[in-house]
Parts: C-alpha cells; sequence; structure tokens
C-alpha cells in the first residue's frame, strides 16, 4: 500500500467515525424530556443530510470526470 493510500484509509476511518459519533448526538435529540420539536424540524434536518451525504458520493462518482465543456 501506497502512502497516499495509507493516508486516505486513515482520515477517512477517522471521519467516519467522528460523522457516525454526530449522528448519534442528533439521534439524542428524539428525547422528548429534553427537547421539544416538530415534525417538520426532523425533515428538515434528514432531508439535509440526506443532501450533503449524496453530494459527497458525488464527488466519487464523478472522480477524473471533466464537468466544463470545453471544445
Amino acid at each position: 500500500m501506497d502512502a497516499k493510500q495509507l493516508k486516505f484509509k486513515e482520515l477517512a476511518e477517522k471521519r467516519v467515525n467522528n460523522a457516525i459519533k454526530n449522528i448519534q448526538l442528533i439521534g439524542n435529540l428524539s428525547n422528548t424530556r429534553n427537547y421539544t420539536y416538530s415534525d417538520e424540524d426532523i425533515r428538515k434536518i434528514f432531508k439535509r443530510l440526506k443532501e450533503e451525504i449524496g453530494i459527497s458520493e458525488a464527488k466519487f462518482k464523478s472522480k477524473g470526470k471533466d464537468k466544463d465543456f470545453k471544445l
């Protein structure tokens, strides 16, 4: 494994684990003993999270593809 691949794996593991922990913290907001929220609030939160995941996934899928038009 080369240095770039090792660095990718190191950062990916760290960042994904941090994201998982933060998503779990968002789940803790569901405790109605401590918080009040509307269905609209929840819809907005998860819509935005899904959008960001889609954007990140698209960056990997479009790797190497030029998005600008050139003649």
